[in-house]
């Protein structure tokens, strides 16, 4: 299997590269209810994994700022925002018309720390595109983060914040154009509708399509206005393996590259096209979706790494555990280290699990129709827009190292530029832990409501306002970093059955 990117001859693929990794110790406490399929949990099996790997300590680790309501509010609607903030299983009785406007309620349910969950998977996304934009990293990885369902003014999906398209609006302000790549099962459809309307964003989608949520994301829906030809949708079918994908991936990501030029990518990496998924029906293995992440890699652009769907939680850690080992370009050993969670991945206690004998329903017609109508599009983009950066919101400052460590009240002054990025050593296997800077704030004053479908006239414009992509602060009233504990005050989230 052809293994390579198109690497830059400024990084070849074999060259290590600087990955920042973002992780909160609470995020995997947070529990959608029982019965429900997700489980941020998995978030703290990969961690785990990645610990007992010996991975930690080749990354820059840090616990992302909480992003703001105000920070939010930079896609989502305000008042979307300030009812996930006020919202709690104990009120929500007393609010179903706005339940029913928001869509929350089922697949999305109100759960104890919703709004603190939020802000945690935004804040780490955020964080990792400051990190990329000041050069910090070649590589920034949020795996609680890839949210894409999420609207602006609604819930969908299990997702609540679209910390995806908040990621990209972080980026924009460094980048003339960003490319978004999502390689779940389910159409990144909350990405897309952001941006359908702009040639400084290009999103690329592989997912399952015909009578599947969330039933958008057809090969003849290639953006609009501006944006006509920005947007790819790769549809797919039952049992697609690891051969199938890359007959796609590799031609229409190396023909992107070449057209697009893109800044920086994002990249989705959704774990529920694995093969075995509780909810998913493709045949992928784990090496197969993590050499989208290796091809990704090969190109040299920064990128950011992100969660998003996978709910056979064991083979979610396993892949995300794999594929930030392929993002540091470390080989990891197949058997299992000892951990906390070991007899999760019983009886065979393995990195790698060996994709079904499902039937594949996607023929090599099929695929070679869908590959040559995307390049097709593609070819229809001269080269990539040139971009005037006419007015734009001020860069978000990695502030000045502080070394007064004596009086922490006076430290954090709101108007100062000073480093929040207090690296400690921790015991443990982490190498270190910081928490993520302080993101500047701006005057500037939020979207219209104008703006409710797209961007239209935020990432859609040539020049980015300071109105439409302003810079929020973040909090920085934030507790001394903390080393992850095994016990929670919140609903502990049940052993998934190991079947």
């Amino acid at each position: 299997m052809d293994t390579g990117g198109n690497s830059l001859p400024s990084g070849p693929d074999g060259v290590k590269r600087k990955v920042s990794y973002f992780y909160d110790p609470e995020v995997g406490n947070y529990y959608y209810g029982q019965g429900h399929p997700m489980k941020p949990h998995r978030i703290r099996m990969t961690h785990a994994l990645l610990a007992h790997y010996g991975l930690l300590q080749n990354m820059q680790v840090y616990k992302p700022l909480p992003a703001r309501e105000r920070d939010l509010c930079r896609f989502h609607a305000d008042d979307y925002v300030n009812f996930l903030r006020s919202i709690t299983p104990e009120t929500q009785q007393d609010q179903l018309r706005q339940l029913k406007r928001f869509n929350v309620g089922e697949d999305c349910p109100v759960f104890d720390g919703l709004f603190s969950f939020c802000q945690t998977y935004a804040g780490g996304s955020v964080g990792g595109a400051v990190k990329l934009n000041h050069n910090i990293c070649d590589i920034a990885i949020n795996w609680a983060g890839g949210l894409h369902h999420a609207k602006k003014c609604e819930a969908s999906g299990f997702c609540y914040v679209n910390d995806i398209v908040l990621a990209i609006l972080e980026l924009l302000k460094q980048h003339q154009r960003v490319l978004y790549v999502d390689i779940d099962i389910h159409h990144g459809d909350g990405v897309e509708e952001a941006f359908y309307t702009s040639d400084r964003v290009m999103t690329v989608s592989f997912h399952k399509f015909g009578d599947y949520f969330p039933g958008t994301g057809d090969i003849r829906d290639i953006g609009y206005s501006k944006g006509k030809y920005y947007s790819l949708n790769v549809p797919l079918d039952d049992g697609i393996d690891d051969e199938s994908y890359h007959f796609l991936f590799k031609p229409i990501i190396g023909k992107v590259m070449e057209v697009f030029k893109p800044g920086a990518v994002v990249l989705q990496c959704g774990a529920d096209s694995l093969s075995g998924d509780r909810l998913g029906c493709f045949n992928l293995s784990i090496k197969g979706h993590a050499e989208c992440v290796k091809f990704m890699r090969s190109f040299n652009v920064p990128l950011l790494l992100l969660g998003g769907g996978g709910y056979t939680i064991r083979n979610v850690a396993r892949c995300w555990c794999y594929e930030t080992g392929v993002a540091l370009g470390t080989e990891v050993d197949d058997q299992l280290p000892q951990h906390e969670y070991y007899e999760y991945f019983g009886p065979d206690y393995t990195l790698h699990v060996a994709p079904s004998n499902m039937e594949n329903k996607n023929t090599h017609q099929l695929l070679e129709e869908i590959r040559n109508n995307l390049l097709d599009n593609l070819s229809k983009l001269q080269h990539a827009p040139s971009v005037q950066f006419q007015e734009r919101p001020p860069d978000t400052e990695l502030p000045e190292a502080d070394e007064d460590q004596d009086d922490a009240d006076e430290r954090w002054d709101p108007d100062s530029d000073m480093e929040v990025d207090e690296k400690r050593p921790i015991p443990s296997r982490v190498k270190r832990e910081a928490i993520e800077p302080e993101r500047k704030d701006s005057e500037a004053p939020k979207g219209s409501a104008e703006q409710a479908r797209g961007f239209d006239n935020m990432a859609t414009n040539e020049t980015l306002s300071t109105k439409s992509v302003d810079v929020r602060p973040m909090a920085i009233d934030e507790p001394p970093v903390k080393v992850e504990q095994e016990t929670s005050n919140k609903a502990s989230d049940p052993i998934y059955p190991k079947s």
